[in-house]
């Protein structure tokens, strides 16, 4: 299967879930999150606004600054995608391609070691990702290396291989639930 039909049938899946379903995953996962080693050692999160079906991540961006971490969340620029200091991860607004994003356009995060979510269609075990297309974290972690990454994903979203090209960068962890 292509990276474009794969695409079309994981978006079939995430659609045809309830919001019990998303709500349900979501707190199982933001549960093994908080027992990972990349969680425990950040003193920043990364984190993304989920959008649709994706695994809600609001709750675990309100836990980690009760945790004492400072939180960021990207922010599209054209091209480039920038992660945006937030005290408050409801303060956002519609951004890029639909998905929220800070209202603010600053402070910008710079934190070289600070822990990476995820987002993404599919994964695999090996931590190879297939995202949406616009490649905004593949060139990140290209230009900033050192973060540890975590992706957060539904069962069904765990594939024995991921088709992977010469730019796209592995995850360190996948979670999925």
């Amino acid at each position: 299967m292509d990276k474009r039909e794969l695409r079309r049938v994981i978006r079939e899946k995430k659609r045809a879930m309830t919001q019990s379903d998303i709500i349900d995953a979501s707190a199982r996962l933001a549960e093994q999150l908080y027992q990972t080693a990349q969680y425990k050692n950040a003193k920043t999160v990364y984190g993304y606004l989920s959008y649709n079906q994706e695994v809600r991540t609001l709750p675990i961006l309100r836990q980690a600054l009760l945790d004492g971490k400072r939180v960021a969340v990207p922010k599209v620029y054209g091209d480039e995608m920038r992660f945006i200091y937030m005290d408050d991860p409801e303060k956002t607004a519609t951004g890029y391609s639909g998905i929220p994003e800070p209202i603010a356009d600053g402070p910008v995060a710079h934190d070289p070691t600070a822990l990476v979510l995820m987002p993404g269609l599919a994964f695999d075990a090996a931590g190879n990702r297939m995202g949406y297309g616009g490649g905004f974290y593949d060139r990140f972690l290209a230009e900033e290396p050192d973060h540890p990454t975590v992706a957060l994903c539904y069962e069904f979203q765990m594939l024995p291989n991921v088709p992977r090209e010469e730019f796209d960068v592995p995850v360190d962890v996948v979670l999925w639930a």
